[in-house]
């Protein structure tokens, strides 16, 4: 996610410099034919103009539909955040003084460990996704390192060794944690370290963070649905090969705007709708691992600084840091 105030606009037009260059190519070969051939290639803009404010139409939809997803995303790791205070809260404060300080700190770990393996399950690959590779994200190099390293260095100031091993052996770690700390508290609840009450409620939190973690996995493996993606691309290349035509036409009639203005015209406008449609189209996917994601990796960390703090622990890591604008 880019946290400075304003894109720079060389950083804009570097994202999106492949259908900045093509309309121009694209735009100059329409008028180096005009002028060679002399054919008539000019087509009235008024039915051009039609086909260009449904396409706007069509691509404002898909934005909007982009961004629900992106703030559906941000608002489910907000409540995570929220969740897993009020879960630490609980157990240091819940449970009977027959119960430890470690068994405490223990299950607060665990739950350390539940949040960074979902966040890292997040950010597994997709095949609809841009495929970006973590190794190519040079502009932020911590969270690139720290990608490469993958889950197992993060797991293992949490738990022990064998316990990663035994969580290997399932497909989806984040929910094995969970289950575990269930069990752990229903054990308690058996023992007489927790009322029955109190045991509800902890239950309770945890199916709330379950709740969490099945509407983000929905989000990242339910994709914004193609025949919507792909239909605004198609209908958005038809808009833009047909606009050096319609330009051609106004200006080849002016002796004042000469026809060759149709490059510089045409470029920019094919430009501005390619790039309302990337916006959509890195919008749609906020678990990717790209620069313009629901930043994940920094929301674990706040919520690693906050629970380590609460336990009083001494080794606590520093925020996520902000580079060259990022935070992810």
């Amino acid at each position: 996610m880019y946290v400075n105030r304003h894109y720079h606009i060389w950083s804009t037009i570097r994202w999106s410099k492949k259908p900045l260059t093509n309309a121009f190519l694209y735009s100059a070969a329409v008028i180096v034919l005009y002028e060679i051939t002399g054919l008539p290639f000019s087509l009235p803009w008024q039915p051009i103009s039609v086909i260009g404010i449904a396409v706007a139409f069509y691509l404002g939809f898909k934005n909007n539909s982009s961004y629900d997803r992106a703030w559906e995303a941000r608002k489910i790791w907000g409540a995570i955040i929220n969740d897993s205070r009020s879960l630490a809260m609980g157990i240091l404060s819940l449970p009977g003084s027959n119960v430890s300080e470690e068994w405490k700190r223990e299950f607060i770990f665990q739950h350390l460990a539940w949040v960074i393996a979902l966040k890292h399950s997040m950010r597994k690959m997709k095949t609809w996704e841009h495929g970006a590779k973590v190794e190519n994200l040079v502009f932020t190099p911590y969270y690139r390192e720290e990608g490469m390293r993958g889950l197992d260095p993060e797991l293992e100031k949490y738990l022990s060794k064998a316990q990663i091993e035994k969580l290997k052996s399932y497909t989806n770690i984040p929910f094995q944690l969970l289950k575990n700390q269930s069990l752990e508290l229903k054990k308690l609840e058996e023992e007489g370290g927790i009322t029955e009450y109190k045991h509800v409620w902890l239950q309770q939190l945890l199916a709330k963070l379950t709740d969490n973690q099945g509407m983000s996995e929905r989000i990242k493996n339910f994709p914004f649905p193609r025949q919507y993606a792909s239909t605004g691309l198609f209908i958005n290349y038809i808009f833009c090969a047909l606009i050096p035509f319609g330009l051609l036409d106004i200006f080849s009639q002016s002796s004042i705007l000469h026809y060759w203005l149709t490059v510089p015209f045409s470029t920019v406008i094919i430009w501005i709708f390619f790039l309302v449609d990337r916006i959509g189209d890195y919008s749609e996917n906020p678990f990717e691992g790209a620069y313009n994601d629901v930043p994940i990796s920094s929301i674990t960390r706040v919520i690693e600084i906050d629970l380590l703090e609460l336990l009083g622990e001494k080794d606590i890591p520093a925020p996520y840091p902000v580079e060259n604008g990022f935070l992810m």
